[in-house]
Parts: C-alpha cells; sequence; structure tokens
C-alpha cells in the first residue's frame, strides 16, 4: 500500500496511518491516524526518532505494546480521547512526551512510560490500574491525578520519580499493596483525596466529627514530607484505613441520629395533627350536645385518622434527604 502524505501548510507534511501492510517511514514527523484505525498495532512507529506530534481521534481505542518504542521526540499526543487501552512499554523512551491526558483510559500496560523523562503531569481519571514499573524513571513528574475508577497501584510503579510531590487518588483501601510503589521518590510530600469524601464530612451531624475527619485527612500531608520513600506505601495504606474506619464509624452514627430525628418529627407532626383534630371534636360536641361517651370514641377513631393522615411521611420524603450521606 502507498504512504499517503499530506501537505499541512508551513508545518511540512502530514503522514497518514491507513493500517494493514502500510510501511511507516523511519523518518516521519507528523502522523495523522485515519478514521478507520481503532487498534495501533505493536511496534508501528517504533524508533520514529523524527516524530514529534500524533494526532488520533474518537474511534481509536487502543494502543499494543511498543508502539512508539524509542520515539524520542515525541511531544504531543492530540485528539486521543477514545483510547481506552495502552499496553506494556508503549511509550517506552519517549524522552520528549510531557502531559498526559487520556480520558477514557482504563488499563495501562506495565512499563509503558518508562523512561519518560520530560513528563511534568499525568491525568487519568478513568484508569483502574498502575501496573509494575507504568511510571518508572520519569524523573520530571510533579504530580500525577487519577479518578474514582483507580482500583490499584502495584509495586513500582513510581520507582525513581524524584520530583514527583502530589498525587490525587480515591480513598479506598487496599489500593495501595506493595510497599514499594514510591520506590526512591523521596520528594512525594501530598495526597489529596478525590470524590465525595469532603461533602460527605460537611454533612455530618456534629462539629467534633467533622474538625477530627478534617485533621485526620491533612495529618498525611504532615507525616509524608519526612518519611523515607521506602515507607511511603505503607504509610499511606495505615493513613487510608485508619480514615475509611473513621467514615465508616461517623456515617453510622450520624444515621443513628438521623432515625431519631425521623422518629422525633412524624411523632410531632402526628400530636399536632391529633391536637386540631380532637379540638375540633370538642367543639363539634360542645354545639351539638353529644353524650361524653360518644364523644370518646370519636376521639379514637380520630387518633387513628390523624396518624395517617398527619403528613409526617410526606415532610420526611421532601425535608430529611437533606441530611442524609451519599
Amino acid at each position: 500500500m502507498a504512504n499517503i502524505l499530506l501537505n499541512d501548510g508551513d508545518d511540512g507534511d502530514v503522514f497518514v496511518y491507513t493500517g494493514g501492510d502500510q510501511q511507516v517511514p523511519r523518518d516521519v514527523r507528523r502522523v495523522r491516524i485515519a478514521e478507520n484505525i481503532d487498534t495501533i498495532p505493536a511496534r508501528t512507529f517504533e524508533e520514529c526518532r523524527q516524530l514529534i506530534e500524533v494526532e488520533g481521534h474518537n474511534q481509536l481505542t487502543k494502543i499494543e505494546q511498543w508502539a512508539f518504542f524509542c520515539c524520542r521526540r515525541l511531544r504531543w499526543l492530540t485528539k486521543m480521547g477514545g483510547v481506552k487501552e495502552i499496553e506494556g512499554c508503549a511509550f517506552n523512551g519517549c524522552n520528549a512526551l510531557s502531559d498526559l491526558e487520556f480520558d477514557r483510559l482504563e488499563i495501562i500496560g506495565g512499563g509503558a512510560f518508562i523512561h519518560c523523562t520530560s513528563l511534568r503531569s499525568i491525568n487519568l481519571p478513568s484508569v483502574r490500574r498502575v501496573r509494575r514499573d507504568t511510571f518508572f524513571q520519569c524523573a520530571a513528574l510533579t504530580e500525577a491525578v487519577f479518578g474514582e475508577d483507580l482500583g490499584r497501584i502495584d509495586a513500582l510503579a513510581f520507582w525513581i520519580c524524584p520530583s514527583l510531590r502530589r498525587i490525587a487518588i480515591p480513598l479506598k483501601d487496599n489500593l495501595i499493596i506493595e510497599d514499594r510503589a514510591f520506590y526512591e521518590s523521596e520528594n512525594l510530600s501530598r495526597v489529596d483525596i478525590i470524590g465525595g469524601i469532603h461533602k460527605t464530612i460537611s454533612s455530618f451531624h456534629m462539629e467534633i466529627w467533622r474538625d477530627e475527619m478534617t485533621e485526620e485527612i491533612d495529618r498525611i500531608n504532615q507525616t509524608l514530607p519526612d518519611t523515607r520513600s521506602v515507607e511511603k506505601a505503607l504509610t499511606m495504606r495505615e493513613w487510608i484505613r485508619y480514615v475509611t474506619a473513621g467514615m465508616e464509624y461517623y456515617k453510622a452514627e450520624h444515621q443513628e441520629l438521623l432515625k431519631e430525628a425521623m422518629t422525633l418529627l412524624e411523632l410531632a407532626l402526628w400530636d399536632a395533627n391529633l391536637q386540631q383534630q380532637e379540638e375540633r371534636l370538642w367543639l363539634k360536641w360542645v354545639d351539638n350536645k353529644q353524650p361524653a361517651k360518644k364523644a370518646k370514641i370519636d376521639i379514637d377513631g380520630v387518633r387513628h385518622e390523624a396518624r395517617i393522615t398527619s403528613g409526617a411521611s410526606i415532610v420526611i420524603k421532601n425535608v430529611l434527604p437533606f441530611l442524609k450521606l451519599e
């Protein structure tokens, strides 16, 4: 199959990758992935040392292993919003790659970004697992932001990332199982929790509960700077367990108070409605001069009716949800 080159103005020619038996020139500088391609096969652009930019599209979903191995000048990956899987070592040795944003990326193979020494930040909100050596020797990496889908960070995932200072992760037990997840990343000093935990804490009934959990969440950022890199994962794991346990305890206490509030509200509304009904019945009895015994029977009937028609169920349904926790 013949190579397709498009002239793209002053920036030079663009090589359009269409798959099949197409041969990729080793000196290609800019690449556009054709709309019919949903997967970039293994080693397709391996050692294209002049490649600086790759433009994808929304139908592109997978990048196989070693696809961009040793593309040392590759700086920009654009229109990669549909990519869901990047296999192992796909960008190994892409020294010029500086920022990563894959909104729908779920799976990253081990060593996918080894030796990406210019990589400064990563934003991967859909990733489920960070495998061993994924960001090994990403010396310029300063922050890593993940989403609520992240379930595990493996050993040596951030091995030798000396510039890494901040990581944003969900609050999940067993998220960090291995003690060496941040081995030789001694400057990691801040952990931010993503998700609805702060909103939940702000909804706690007691101020002392809110203060205690807020203080406990921030504790990691007080202790982590003075923790050796080999112990950072262990420190974070123990902190997550403590915070998780505290959250569950106070959520249970909050729910108990909420149940009590619901009962008191229902009784108060029922009592107020009952008093109004009895007052109306008494006035009716006085006007009609009904026998007292008859009035007693009617009051019992009204008492039963008032319990049903007091409106407590409506108020609880529409008001109390504001007090519930997410």
